[in-house]
């Protein structure tokens, strides 16, 4: 019978041992391999991420620019709707109405032209038909966008829009237009990126617009000129023929041993590009960062393999963390025009309610930790609404509220206005506003008083200022709101309209 083989202690050790060697052999192997395999897949990735990422942050800047062109040619036809409606005769008329608009709707450098090119602002009259190129159509039948040369080197975006059947001072409207400063733009666009990314609007040529250098690389205004020997020449022409063309696209090059991707995206509307820039280091370096931490890891595997899992674990709720981060800071800025909306009057163009209830919790806070001082409140009524309604309809009603609120913004230029009601105003007055009001208020009720014998809006205002007992915004405003309704006795006294 044949002997059975034992197992030997040094048997035991030396399987032991020659196993432990090949794992360890093989971990080191599959290490190295993945290592290698890493760092390819790394390269790989920075630059889809980077196209990614820039394209992403290009088209959401484009979009900022589009929507502000958008907003403004809604503005424009608010605008001009309002001067339909207004009484003007003269050239001092149709300044004032000018005026108004600009401060209602926050028009800046906002004019209407006439069919003999003559253009009017708030200020002056002049003829404009060599200054402005859309003016060389004798009749405007569509909007039109432009870029023009303020002065020295500073550029400004034009929008104008057709103004058709509206006739002043025995003159047809041709059109009305704003100038937008491109330093405005771009201070609308800027953001903290701790120097990461770069921005800059270019023209058709590649001229640069807005003045931002794309960083250390494209610090030049031409950016064809700039990127010139450091990309291949068929790459150069294909991507400045689409930039001529207004087509989107992408330019990968290393300059200064550095390796940088720009991307670029039409502005809708215009003829400009928006292009964002980016080192590829910097994406590189956190994706290494992340690939050295699986290597480290994956070195200890065999002995941490609890750790592992849980670094795993910390990893992805650092990445769903910062994913979700990233999506909220995403969602405020596409809703920080529903914002604005929310806190804007429809009808009148001033801070609505909600706006109201927003501030007076502010300033509740403030007062309960004794941080605020100098504060007034205005609290004002329309005259008459009511009758207006009964006699003549809602819309001479409409009419006289946004009368009321023209007359209101005209006087208390350093306060904060709010609609609270249908016909109740409140204005909150700090700092000049504050320091200027008793002869603000007086100027005021003197107009008032006047608009009696005139048969002109009429409005009922009360004042309250902020005292030491004082434990909440709301105990001021009732002591303006008991003010309010005895100068409304006072102005019936006098003959103004009232509810009744």
């Amino acid at each position: 019978m044949k002997k059975k083989k034992r197992i030997t202690h040094r048997t035991f050790v030396l399987t032991a041992v020659t196993g432990g060697i090949l794992i360890m052999v093989v971990l080191a192997i599959s290490i190295l391999w993945s290592y290698k395999r890493t760092n390819n897949a790394t390269d790989e990735a920075v630059s889809a991420v980077s196209e990614f990422y820039l394209e992403a942050m290009a088209d959401r800047r484009a979009r900022t620019i589009t929507n502000l062109i958008n907003n403004s040619f809604e503005q424009m036809d608010k605008a001009m709707a309002f001067i339909r409606d207004e009484d003007i005769m003269t050239q001092d008329d149709l300044r004032l109405a000018i005026g108004k608009v600009k401060s209602l709707l926050s028009l800046n450098r906002f004019a209407v032209v006439d069919t003999d090119n003559i253009v009017y602002t708030q200020y002056t009259t002049y003829t404009g038909g060599s200054r402005h190129a859309f003016l060389a159509e004798e009749k405007m039948e569509e909007r039109y966008i432009s870029t023009v040369l303020k002065y020295g080197s500073s550029m400004e975006l034009c929008l104008a829009a057709p103004s058709r059947d509206i006739r002043l001072m025995d003159k047809d409207i041709k059109a009305c237009f704003v100038q937008i400063d491109i330093n405005e733009i771009v201070d609308l666009l800027a953001f903290d990126d701790q120097g990461r990314t770069y921005f800059g609007l270019y023209t058709p040529n590649g001229e640069n617009l807005s003045g931002t250098e794309l960083g250390p690389y494209i610090a030049g205004t031409n950016i064809f000129e700039a990127i010139k020997g450091v990309v291949p020449i068929e790459e150069w022409d294909q991507n400045r023929n689409n930039f001529s063309r207004g087509l989107e696209g992408c330019i990968t090059f290393t300059a200064d041993g550095n390796e940088a991707t720009l991307v670029y995206v039409p502005v809708e509307g215009t003829d400009w590009q928006m292009v964002v820039l980016i080192s590829g280091s910097v994406i590189h370096e956190t994706i290494h960062d992340i690939s050295e931490n699986s290597i480290r890891t994956s070195r200890n595997m065999v002995l941490y393999i609890l750790v592992l899992m849980l670094l795993f674990a910390v990893i992805l709720l650092v990445e769903l963390g910062l994913l979700a981060k990233y999506k909220l800071e995403d969602e405020k800025e596409k809703s920080s025009s529903f914002h604005t909306m929310a806190n804007t009057d429809s009808m009148t163009g001033v801070r609505n309610k909600h706006a109201f209830s927003a501030y007076e919790a502010e300033v509740n806070e403030k007062i309960k930790n004794s941080g605020i001082s100098d504060l007034a409140v205005i609290v004002c009524d329309v005259n008459g609404l009511k009758l207006i309604n009964d006699t003549q309809g809602h819309a001479a009603g409409d009419k006289l509220i946004k009368d009321a609120s023209m007359l209101i913004c005209e006087y208390f230029t350093h306060g904060m206005v709010f609609r609270i009601g249908g016909d109740e105003f409140a204005v909150i007055l700090r700092e000049k506003g504050y320091d200027t009001m008793e002869e603000t208020i007086a100027t005021f009720n003197s107009r008032v008083e006047e608009n009696i014998r005139t048969k002109d809006v009429v409005i009922s205002i009360g004042c309250s200022t902020l005292k030491p007992e004082d434990e909440q915004l709301h105990d001021v405003f009732e002591r303006a709101d008991h003010l309010m309704y005895i100068r409304k006795k006072e102005l019936k006294g006098m003959g103004a309209p009232t509810r009744e």
